[in-house]
């Protein structure tokens, strides 16, 4: 099914590339969006030490997704990564409240970062799923979203497991960086 939107796109579209990096905490849920993204369907995944890198056909742009491990330990060597990345995919576990805060502190981390400085920002507020989990306003008032005024962002409830959301998210990122020539 994958291919016949690839071809269906390509006659509207034209071919486009974008560079991608898919952040988060460890078990927000990076791998699962990954691979749903590009096969469809659920995978089984453990948790990524180190990357991995998978290309994405949507609406007739190549995604060249970078989906990097999220442990303490691995968050340093993120910024090896940052290099010519026309958008980041930053993935939050929306039922992990206690973490809420160091979700928040790695993304601000992220957008002060110089080569990301004209990235576009794209949350997915992921496993809307499960009991407890916050509603996109809650993670959007959790990462204080509102203080980004210097870049084009949008966030979207998602649950990688059931495929929701996650094709609109794609959708806003597509239009944003087909306006912006990429």
């Amino acid at each position: 099914m994958g291919i016949l939107f690839t071809k269906l796109f390509a006659n509207l579209f034209g071919d486009r590339e974008a560079r991608i990096l898919v952040l988060g905490l460890d078990n927000a849920g990076k791998t699962t969006i990954l691979y749903r993204l590009q096969v469809g369907e659920v995978v089984s995944t453990i948790p990524t030490i180190g990357f991995n890198v998978e290309t994405v056909a949507y609406k007739n742009i190549k995604f060249q997704v970078w989906d990097l491990g999220g442990q303490t330990s691995i968050r340093p060597y993120w910024r090896c990564y940052f290099p010519n990345t026309q958008a980041v995919i930053y993935v939050v576990d929306s039922s992990d409240t206690d973490r809420m805060s160091i979700a928040k502190e790695e993304f601000h981390a992220i957008l002060q970062e110089e080569e990301l400085k004209d990235a576009v920002i794209l949350v997915y507020a992921n496993k809307q799923d499960l009991p407890g989990a916050l509603d996109d306003a809650a993670v959007s008032e959790g990462l204080s979203l509102h203080m980004i005024k210097n870049r084009q962002w949008a966030i979207f409830k998602t649950s990688a497991i059931k495929g929701e959301g996650l094709f609109e998210g794609l959708d806003w990122l597509s239009d944003t960086l087909k306006q912006r020539g990429r």
